[in-house]
């Protein structure tokens, strides 16, 4: 870039607007600078952060199928009750933006709503606490699945 040169005349005012442009890139360069060293620490966390998650995903996936397993052994089929009983959604997800050094990144949060109350007389027959039981473990997998999708989607 040393061949690139402005054709200037060499008077004192030429020389302060030269002056003022250098130290507004300089600012511009430094800003940029500290804005990308911001976005690659805050990825860098994240990546952590998704390295963890997919870890304990599985093990949360793997107990939430033991317990439906369970409950399926225990009360037989209870689909047909789940869906009578269902009236509104107890656990729901809200999209919100994150700033970022000026960036905005997506995320996800969970939101859970006491609903235990529709659920309270499914299984009362047999294996109500295996299905209170499951219900709780498979609201903490859906919490693990919207912290992961919040953290694949912010990068």
């Amino acid at each position: 870039m040393a061949a690139v040169r402005d054709n200037v005349f060499p008077t004192r005012m030429n020389l302060t607007v030269t002056k003022t442009r250098l130290k507004g890139a300089q600012t511009g360069h430094s800003l940029l600078k500290r804005k990308s060293e911001a976005l690659t620490t805050r990825f860098r966390v994240i990546v952590r952060k998704i390295e963890d998650a997919k870890l304990k995903m599985g093990k949360v996936m793997q107990n939430a199928s033991f317990s439906l397993a369970e409950v399926a052994y225990i009360t037989g089929d209870i689909s047909y009750q789940v869906r009578e009983s269902a009236k509104h959604a107890t656990f729901k997800v809200a999209a919100k933006q994150e700033n970022v050094s000026g960036v905005l990144l997506p995320a996800f949060e969970a939101d859970v709503q006491s609903g235990a109350g529709q659920f309270e007389l499914t299984g009362l027959g047999r294996g109500g606490q295996q299905i209170q039981k499951a219900r709780s473990v498979y609201i903490t997998a859906v919490k693990t699945l919207v912290e992961l999708a919040s953290l694949q989607t912010a990068f």
